[in-house]
């Protein structure tokens, strides 16, 4: 038997069965913030004289209760006392939580009911959140970032080593967004949970892992169903975010020019549009307040409509800025120019390559998406052969990255043209990322994916300072045509150079 009883000693809710079992599901709790603890105690009953089983205790930390109680009976159960059947405490345990996130809880030992009553549980709870308090601002005053639990499933294609690199790639993004990585879980399961990815004893440690650390995101590393987000913030009491999410607030940081801004937003509003179920219910209300009541749309619709007009508006943006850069490469084929497309996983050393070539000074920074913006560049390189100087155009695009989101294709559909439409491509790799062979199918993929099949492509290994020699030799028989360079340290260059002259007299013979 479970009661659970506020702060004003009035019983608010009875159970059968244990803490577990009856614990008041997430909704229901009232809301005092990660500093506080929820105001309810519970009293609980358990025949075995025994100490409370983890099980009972996460209940205890999941809900944030002031104190859990459990009453432990006589060995026989119940005596007969006049007639009736009445039971007896054999012993009693408090247990309560702790700021420390190494405890988490205490327990005390058995106590007798004399003492029990005689225990101050206000004070207690007091002192708990005075404790509870100084924790909260000092994670505050220590970081004004988010603090954050990543979340990996791990199915059955998926191989360990592939499984390592995509956590670590969205620890990396993570922090390109500006987050911090508190706690890292995964869970191996033949496919995810239809309903909340996780299984429910993950979705309850994950629960309590973030309460403990304090972490206000949980970030998954696959894309969610607007269901599943729906599910697994109920349960866990955070915001939720999967991988797509993630790329597309780091793309908003770093749109610059109001074309990428545009860009940005298109991609934000469809990915949001049949999200929109669910995030809160005041989307399924009709508007408050005077002359707003009755029948009528939904503010559920009314939002949806207006999205609706703001995607259509923006679409035709897109439309006129793909018309825009259409004229600027037919004036440079006019001039007859050979432009050439940097393409490439992201954070392979694109715009420094390109900064290094062309004296530009395109922002480069060792950060997922860095780079956003399209930039073109002039390059001038003497002809060894003719020993004539001949001009090129380079344009750096947005890195790749693996599974690249429908919903930022669409949208940079005006950006990705200039690789489409380039007479050539410059394909550069990571070479001292150990997924390097891995980054090379995923951006030749998407290439494949493409519209308009691009045209030829040369492949540069980037880093060539930071490269173990095993795996510069691995690379030399696996790809024997490849430029090897190094941005930072220049080396390379001249040779490179002279490769992008080859690939343009191939990709445009006289």
């Amino acid at each position: 038997m479970c009661a659970y009883i506020n702060r004003r000693g009035q019983v608010i809710r009875v159970g059968v069965g244990t803490p577990r079992q009856t614990q008041i599901p997430a909704l229901e709790l009232p809301r005092y913030g990660p500093e506080r603890l929820c105001g309810i105690r519970c009293v609980a009953t358990q025949l075995q004289p025994e100490t409370p089983k983890e099980s009972v205790l996460t209940a205890m930390a999941l809900q944030r209760l002031d104190g859990l109680v459990l009453l432990t009976l006589s060995g026989s159960g119940f005596q007969r006392r006049g007639g009736g059947a009445t039971g007896y405490v054999q012993a009693a345990y408090l247990a309560h939580l702790v700021p420390q996130p190494q405890e988490r809880w205490t327990v005390s030992p058995a106590l007798s009911l004399d003492v029990l009553v005689k225990h101050d549980f206000l004070a207690l709870t007091s002192g708990l959140e005075e404790e509870f308090r100084r924790q909260f601002i000092a994670r505050q005053v220590d970081s004004d970032h988010d603090r954050v639990v990543l979340v990996g499933v791990r199915v059955a294609d998926d191989s360990k080593a592939q499984f390592q690199t995509r956590l670590l790639e969205l620890q990396r993004l993570v922090d390109s967004a500006g987050g911090d990585v508190l706690e890292t879980l995964h869970q191996r399961r033949s496919r995810p949970h239809p309903q909340t990815v996780l299984g429910a004893g993950k979705v309850q440690q994950l629960a309590l892992t973030a309460q403990t650390l304090g972490a206000n995101l949980i970030v998954f590393d696959r894309d969610l169903s607007p269901a599943q987000v729906r599910n697994l913030e109920a349960q866990l009491g955070s915001r939720v975010v999967d991988r797509t999410e993630l790329i597309l607030d780091i793309f908003a940081q770093r749109a610059k020019t109001g074309a990428g801004k545009l860009q940005v937003e298109l991609a934000q509003l469809e990915y949001q549009l049949p999200r929109l179920t669910g995030r809160g219910e005041a989307m399924s209300r009709l508007g408050g307040g005077i002359g707003t009541r009755g029948p009528g749309e939904t503010k559920l619709e009314t939002e949806r409509r207006a999205i609706q007009r703001r995607i259509a508006r923006l679409q035709q943006e897109v439309n006129h800025l793909q018309a825009h850069r259409a004229r600027l490469r037919q004036q440079r084929q006019r001039q007859e120019v050979p432009s050439i497309a940097v393409v490439g996983y992201t954070n392979a050393g694109k715009s420094t390559l390109l900064n290094v070539l062309t004296n530009a000074e395109v922002y480069a920074a060792d950060q997922l998406f860095a780079t956003l913006d399209p930039t073109t560049r002039r390059l001038t390189v003497l002809d060894q052969a003719s020993q004539t100087p001949r001009s090129l155009v380079l344009t750096d695009t947005v890195g790749f990255i693996e599974a690249l989101p429908s919903s930022l294709t669409d949208a940079f559909r005006a950006t990705l043209e200039e690789v489409t439409e380039a007479d050539a491509l410059l394909h550069v790799v990571d070479l001292s990322h150990p997924a390097w062979q891995e980054q090379i199918r995923s951006v030749m993929a998407i290439l494949r994916d493409m519209p308009i099949t691009p045209g030829p492509i040369l492949l540069v290994f980037n880093k060539l300072d930071r490269v173990e020699s095993e795996a510069l030799a691995l690379a030399q028989d696996e790809f024997p045509q490849a430029v090897f360079v190094s941005a930072t340290r220049r080396l390379g260059l001249d040779t490179l150079r002279q490769k992008l002259l080859q690939l343009v007299d191939y990709a445009l013979p006289v």
